[in-house]
């Protein structure tokens, strides 16, 4: 069909008109951010087709949510400039069939965007241009982000996520039954929750582990005789007698008075304390503060529940932890809630107490809850400072969490607590009876003994912890590393950077190559990617024998010529002392510590 003049111009004018339309909202370049979530989401229902639907009716539905999905994080990547067309922002033929067939990933073409879409419960890398410099430049390191999760929720509507080597992880291979899993489940940080540096395998008997979380405990607890009305479930808040206890704990130890009826609540150890607390008061979005570093536990807390972590970065003097005034108020803007350990797990620092004051005012003035554990707090080689639940208008707010893992080193038992305000252990104890109520009534029994024995063995137990944390700091500096001396807890936070490999790698090769364990620093945060924690609280001939096999492992990495076993030669070939009688009271004084640094 011949188009004449009319028809011409008729056509250029619908163009025309098409053109000078205004771009819908979920397209438009400027980040107004609420109406483009809505939007989105509006999106996701229209677009999330039933499993069996046509395959074309997939792969275009796909396609037009991952344009929707580049388009939104090259606005919020780009400065929060307009975002401008690119021919990656429309998919061709070819990147449709490429992004259906392999793991959901479009070609890389220079100076184009490209997204690599996130699995369930997996990170991408946002549009970033590709470095397109001299000949053999690396491309630019692209920062990596969550996609949304309405997007995710997507590909596992569409049934396209089952075809990717993650979701295939995530299964174990039964990629089938990803249709049953919960949001919870996808949401989960799977890369974190299967990465031996986040959540460390059991150590074997050949394996030295510088990693425990806990002394052991040489003291036995005798129960008693079990009686008749205790083999039933005991009280969903915990044993009368146990939540006593730690009442009076607190008030003997911290000078604060809490009401066992219904200030405490009995959990599953302090890792199902923290876990009540994020169910209680965390949702999908909320913001988490942390310092940088943190207990691995709490950032995979976090983030299971669809949280926001916001890092605030800090440093060590003198045993104390220390961060910037301006970065810690700008994190707690808007946030839900700050949790943090006391001591620093893994640094060992204590805040100071002006920093405290000011931590309690911001949390205040913005309305923030505050976790604190508290499982090392009794651990502290130095003074002692001022307690979480006593700090001037945090006495409403604050949730102290305590364990009798570390303290007693009864691990096994699994049995924490949770202190505050009765109305915030309201809450709390309602979602625990939801997930995991009835911690067992021995166990609660148990520990309720353990809290009431005399505090003169717990004295002891802490003196030759400081002389461990001595011996291993001097052994760390005579290997040439720079550690800071902790001021509390049980571990030493160490940089590696200095040897040329990162926490991660030192820990996997000095486990390949020493058996020796340690925990690679970059589980704790964004700031750990150069450090290892090393434990002090392992058993004497242990702890001795792994800062050996370290040492030597170091002396390779700075003299590669040096073999496995010639670093221990000296070790071998030492001579024995000779044996000479003593009288009784000479070897008394001149008997080596419990604890020797030979």
């Amino acid at each position: 069909m011949v188009r004449g003049p009319t028809q011409a111009r008729s056509a250029k004018a619908a163009r025309t008109r098409y053109r000078s339309q205004p771009t819908p909202a979920c397209l438009s370049p400027y980040p107004q951010r609420e109406r483009h979530r809505s939007s989105l989401q509006r999106h996701a229902r229209t677009l999330a087709v039933a499993s069996d639907s046509p395959r074309w009716l997939k792969t275009g539905s796909v396609c037009v949510a991952y344009r929707i999905a580049t388009r939104r994080f090259a606005q919020q990547h780009s400065n929060n400039k307009p975002a401008k067309r690119r021919s990656g922002d429309v998919l061709s033929r070819t990147n449709r069939r490429f992004l259906v067939k392999s793991d959901l990933t479009p070609r890389k073409s220079s100076g184009t965007y490209t997204l690599r879409v996130a699995q369930p419960g997996f990170t991408g890398t946002t549009p970033a241009r590709h470095n397109t410099g001299s000949l053999g430049t690396s491309p630019a390191r692209r920062p990596t982000v969550g996609l949304p999760f309405w997007f995710t929720k997507l590909l596992v509507r569409t049934g396209v996520a089952k075809f990717t080597p993650r979701a295939k992880r995530l299964t174990d291979g039964g990629t089938a039954f990803l249709r049953h899993y919960s949001d919870r489940v996808l949401a989960a940080p799977i890369e974190e929750l299967l990465d031996p540096a986040f959540v460390p395998d059991a150590c074997g008997p050949d394996v030295i582990d510088l990693n425990p979380a806990a002394p052991r405990s040489e003291s036995g607890i005798s129960l008693g005789r079990f009686t008749a009305d205790r083999r039933g479930n005991p009280p969903p808040q915990g044993l009368p007698e146990l939540r006593t206890a730690i009442a009076d704990r607190y008030q003997r130890f911290d000078s604060r008075a809490v009401n066992p009826e219904n200030e405490v609540l009995v959990t599953h150890g302090a890792t199902g304390a923290l876990a009540t607390a994020l169910d209680a008061f965390v949702n999908p979005g909320d913001r988490v503060v942390m310092f940088d570093p943190s207990s691995s536990l709490f950032t995979l807390g976090a983030k299971s529940r669809q949280a926001t972590v916001r890092w605030v970065p800090t440093w060590t003097e003198d045993g104390r932890c220390r961060y910037p005034a301006a970065a810690f108020e700008k994190a707690m803007r808007g946030a839900k809630m700050l949790v943090l350990s006391a001591p620093m797990n893994p640094t060992g620092a204590c805040i100071a107490d002006e920093d405290l004051d000011h931590l309690a005012w911001i949390a205040a003035a913005y309305n923030v809850l505050i976790f604190a554990d508290e499982s090392f707090a009794r651990f502290q080689f130095g003074t002692s400072g001022k307690a979480f639940g006593r700090l001037a208008g945090a006495d409403k707010r604050i949730l102290t969490a305590g364990s009798i893992s570390q303290e007693f080193g009864l691990g096994a038992l699994r049995v924490g607590w949770l202190a505050g305000p009765r109305h915030l252990i309201r809450a709390c104890g309602l979602m625990q009876n939801l997930n995991a109520p009835f911690v067992p009534a021995v166990c609660q029994q148990a520990a309720a003994k353990a809290l009431s024995e005399p505090d003169a063995e717990f004295r002891v137990q802490r003196d030759r912890l400081k002389e461990k944390r001595d011996y291993t700091f001097d052994r760390l500096r005579a290997m040439g590393l720079e550690p800071d001396r902790p001021g509390a807890g049980l571990f030493m936070w160490v940089p590696v950077a200095g040897l040329g490999l990162d926490g991660r790698t030192f820990a996997e090769r000095l486990f390949r190559e020493e058996r020796v364990q340690v925990g690679p620093g970059i589980a704790f945060g964004p700031s750990g990617a150069g450090h290892i924690r090393i434990g002090f609280a392992a058993d004497d001939g242990r702890l001795r024998e792994g800062l050996t096999r370290m040492a030597a492992f170091i002396d390779r990495l700075r003299n590669p010529s040096i073999g496995v076993m010639s670093a221990r030669v000296e070790l071998e070939v030492a001579p024995t002392e000779e044996v000479t009688e003593t009288p009784v009271a000479e070897a008394t004084e001149q008997a080596k510590p419990a604890f020797s640094r030979v």
